[in-house]
């Protein structure tokens, strides 16, 4: 694991750890690298693409597996080296990178948790299961508010009270000072 971005606390980078490392079972070299911004015109999937190939040569009998995740617009890649491609289809990687890790990261920021999610769905997937497929969308209940809605405020007289303090304050002292003047 690669935190350059260092957004992964200790514990959780020992716990990520610990997770990619429970892959090399399976014979797969997994991998999550954080970075804070990418160059112009390179995306993560154009990197990923390029670091499986550097380390291609280095690990022959083992397959790669490749998060990547960019802090400044919060977005993931999964990638995986050609050998692993029919176990992990490219329509599973991408909803892994886009709906698992994207939800998460969009939704606050929650890094450790979208790479966990996202090694979850992987390793059910790997070990023969079906996929759990990306996460369910929570409805937001909206939460009661003393605010006022716009048709609330439209229809009270808040603003001729208004305007009637402010004359009240402004003539008050002057007709105050105009009587103790005299």
């Amino acid at each position: 694991m690669l935190d350059d971005a260092d957004l992964l606390s200790r514990s959780a980078s020992s716990e990520l750890d610990r997770r990619l490392q429970e892959f090399g079972a399976d014979h797969i070299d997994a991998r999550l690298i954080t970075l804070r911004r990418l160059d112009y015109g390179l995306s993560l999937d154009a990197l990923g693409d390029q670091l499986l190939q550097r380390w291609a040569p280095q690990e022959q009998d083992r397959g790669q597996l490749l998060l990547l995740i960019e802090s400044q617009n919060n977005s993931a890649a999964v990638l995986a080296s050609a050998d692993l491609r029919d176990q992990l289809p490219d329509a599973l990687l991408s909803s892994t990178a886009i709906s698992t890790m994207g939800l998460p990261l969009r939704e606050g920021a929650r890094y450790r948790q979208a790479s966990l999610d996202a090694l979850d769905r992987l390793a059910v997937v790997l070990d023969g299961g079906e996929d759990p497929g990306p996460p369910q969308l929570v409805e937001r209940v909206p939460v009661d508010t003393n605010i006022p809605t716009r048709e609330e405020t439209q229809s009270s007289n808040a603003f001729t009270w208004v305007v009637v303090l402010l004359v009240l304050g402004t003539l008050v002292p002057m007709i105050t000072w105009w009587v103790f003047s005299r």
